[in-house]
């Protein structure tokens, strides 16, 4: 790993670092794109998008929320990988208004030309594939050369997500082409510092047995999964695309078996990656289960994109967080309420898909916790992202 630099910031602090203002944004608009979806599902309020309210409401989940973290996510990580200075001030604000102008022009498309709005919301995608790009390939970093490329067919994904809707009138490929992505994207960066940081705690904590560092079995699970998600990207209701989804299924399995999870009870920041994690597999087996019909294809797809992607996210979030403002690395309550949220969101929202007859109220508490959950970090974490609050190191040394 390189060595990172730095640079003092002197405007606005949320302008200091990617990860403030894209986790902070993202987490408000997570909340109320939820707020406002179950009232469209039930035909309670109208949208003025030029997308289905289905199609809206994934796309700025998919589209519009994801890219946000993961860019936030890569602008903080790609200095530590490279040793390169981070994106700061003008070009870093830039791309804030480039996403924000994305979410608007998709909201309020109703009679827009598509192609304009197209353009405007791919052009966030574009530019963070420009910048990362750049600097991994300036700072020689080959290694994270991937992550790139899985942005990049993010931004494939988007684009087709736009034409899909205007020539079809709602999309499908593209939605699992960007779900594919996003679990591609869980499983790279999520098995690399998930079993990282565990091991980091585990030597200092709790000493004994170690997860198993990335290596080549890591390796051909990667592969087996994209092949098994090329599959359900293009043939999604067949047997062959079951069996490959089930086989690595259960090589996840296996894979978030060798990090020692078990052990990392008494640090909820550590114990979160690991739940996230496990949503992956079972997004796998369920999404397996229905290529053979037995159950609703939604239910796999909220358990990589509420589950995995959400879970996920959120642990990323509040830990990068507190550990780039000089926080102590530990959960404080309200952390974990957010934890506690965000989990009970996601296994509402699978059971909602597989029983459907019961499902209204149980996808209100699938809602409700997930608002519960983004609110909840845009409020305990907000104060730290706008540079509000105090490094605790600097007052416990004062």
């Amino acid at each position: 790993m390189a060595i990172p630099r730095y640079r003092e910031h002197q405007g606005l602090p949320i302008l200091a670092n990617g990860f403030r203002p894209f986790f902070l944004l993202g987490a408000i608009q997570a909340a109320l794109t939820i707020l406002v979806w179950l009232p469209v599902f039930y035909g309670e309020l109208k949208l003025t998008s030029a997308f289905a309210p289905r199609d809206w409401h994934v796309h700025e989940m998919l589209y519009g929320y994801l890219p946000a973290v993961i860019t936030g996510f890569l602008l903080t990580a790609i200095p530590n990988w490279t040793g390169r200075l981070p994106l700061q001030g003008m070009p870093l604000l830039t791309l804030v208004l480039a996403w924000i102008a994305g979410r608007l022009a998709v909201t309020f498309s109703a009679g827009a030309s598509w192609w304009l709005v197209l353009v405007i919301d791919a052009g966030f995608l574009a530019l963070v594939v420009a910048a990362t790009a750049r600097e991994i390939i300036a700072g020689r970093n080959w290694r994270n050369l991937p992550v790139v490329g899985l942005v990049t067919l993010l931004l494939a994904g988007n684009v087709g997500f736009h034409l899909e809707a205007h020539v079809h009138g709602t999309a499908d490929t593209s939605i699992r082409i960007g779900v594919a992505v996003v679990v591609l994207l869980i499983a790279l960066i999520g098995g690399r510092i998930t079993p990282s940081f565990t091991r980091n705690w585990l030597v200092r904590q709790n000493p004994g047995r170690l997860p198993v560092p990335f290596g080549r079995f890591d390796v051909v699970v990667m592969l087996i999964s994209a092949f098994a998600l090329l599959g359900w990207i293009v043939i999604p209701d067949s047997a062959f695309t079951g069996a490959a989804l089930a086989f690595a299924g259960l090589l996840h399995i296996v894979r978030l078996a060798r990090w020692a999870g078990d052990r990392t009870v008494r640090e909820r920041l550590l114990v979160i990656l690991h739940v996230g994690y496990a949503f992956v597999p079972l997004g796998f087996l369920i999404n397996a289960a229905a290529s053979f019909g037995v159950v609703l294809p939604s239910a796999g797809l909220h358990a990589w994109m509420v589950g995995a992607a959400g879970v996920m996210t959120l642990a990323v979030m509040t830990r990068a967080t507190l550990g780039h403002t000089g926080q102590q690395l530990t959960a404080s309550p309200a952390t974990q309420a957010i934890y506690a949220a965000i989990v009970v969101a996601a296994v509402t929202r699978i059971c909602a898909a597989v029983a459907p007859a019961h499902g209204e109220i149980v996808l209100y508490v699938a809602a409700f916790a997930w608002v519960l959950a983004f609110a909840g970090y845009a409020l305990a974490y907000g104060p730290l992202l706008l540079g509000l609050k105090r490094r605790a190191l600097a007052v416990h040394s004062a």
